[in-house]
């Protein structure tokens, strides 16, 4: 007896969690994706040569006759839109963020769209502490100095007191206001600058209201940034912000790495206007891979992650069932998840 074929099609373009512990595709352990989508859709992982592909000819001649995909840090290109476009219904951005997702460009071609905005905001806001508190008390520093058997408790500078600075936060999101519940038990006081949040609301959360993102890097010992990427914050943190701020200001980016003018924080960095600069992102992704960044690994007054700040088991499961399920909902009845649909 023939096995009847899966009637909808669902591809992954680079889902990291589908690599083994050497870096080799695996699809066993696409184990949740397999009980969301039941015999009725069969799941590709991906086009995988000694990494994922996930652009020209051979990708798009992989994911054409999709009637889902779902993209991680995957590019939703025209190229891209137009090879799904015939089949695909759904596209799924599997994460927080949507500057890939290109959904204007999706709704266009009548493709809906969702992402996962609110499944990680325990461990963003917890590695942004983790970061800043690095900063802070110079972790980073002695652990290279008394593993090189350079035994100094004052190497890497004196720490200042906690309990007497004032923090503040660039985009007062779901993120941002998890991150001012834990900014509160270490900071005198804390600050928010975010243009589409009302002051009242910012209150609600024992926060205050900078009116100008130079106001709140004037009045904060510490700036920690959970905004979203768009056009209106590409390089939001550059040159003209960095010379408002207070001297010794340390700066954490856990949110885009394009926030950031990498140089103008290097800059700032060598003349004292910050006292520190730790981040998860960058562009490009390993900041290896570009000069000024690779410059900023150099300083001691540096602390860097993996863009792993949403990364945890939970966290991790969390997102590949909401993203399996939705995906499914829609293939079997058109209805869209109730959170994080792009409109």
């Amino acid at each position: 007896m023939t096995p009847r074929r899966a009637r909808w099609r669902v591809v992954y373009t680079d889902p990291a969690w589908a690599l083994d512990g050497s870096g080799r595709l695996d699809p066993r352990l696409a184990d949740v994706e397999a009980a969301a989508f039941g015999a009725d859709i069969s799941v590709d992982l991906g086009l995988f040569h000694g990494g994922y592909v996930t652009s020209g000819p051979a990708f798009t001649d992989y994911v054409t006759g999709a009637d889902a995909l779902v993209i991680y840090r995957c590019e939703i290109t025209p190229d891209l839109v137009d090879a799904i476009a015939p089949t695909c219904r759904v596209v799924a951005r599997s994460g927080v963020g949507i500057d890939n997702l290109n959904a204007p460009l999706l709704a266009k071609a009548g493709i809906p769209s969702f992402h996962v905005p609110d499944y990680c905001g325990d461990e963003v806001s917890s590695h942004t502490l983790a970061l800043l508190l690095a900063l802070e008390r110079r972790v980073c520093v002695q652990d290279r100095l008394v593993r090189a058997d350079s035994w100094n408790i004052h190497a890497g500078g004196v720490p200042r007191r906690l309990s007497a600075r004032t923090a503040g936060i660039v985009g007062f999101g779901r993120i941002g206001k998890a991150s001012a519940r834990k900014l509160h038990a270490f900071y005198r006081g804390v600050l928010a600058y975010d243009p589409y949040v009302s002051p009242d609301l910012m209150a609600s959360h024992g926060v205050a209201q900078a009116a100008t993102l130079g106001e709140l890097f004037e009045r904060c010992d510490a700036v920690v940034l959970h905004a979203a990427l768009t056009e209106e914050t590409d390089q939001l943190i550059g040159a003209p912000v960095l010379a408002r701020a207070r001297p010794g200001l340390l700066l954490v980016n856990t949110a885009r790495g394009r926030l950031v003018d990498p140089a103008a924080v290097l800059d700032a960095l060598s003349r004292g206007q910050l006292g520190g600069f730790a981040s998860d992102v960058f562009s490009p992704e390993d900041p290896n891979r570009c000069p000024v960044t690779r410059q900023l690994l150099e300083s001691d007054d540096v602390v860097v992650s993996a863009h792993r700040a949403f990364l945890s088991a939970e966290s991790e499961l969390s997102l590949r069932r909401r993203v399996a399920h939705g995906v499914a909902a829609v293939l079997r009845g058109g209805s869209m998840p109730p959170v994080g649909v792009i409109t």
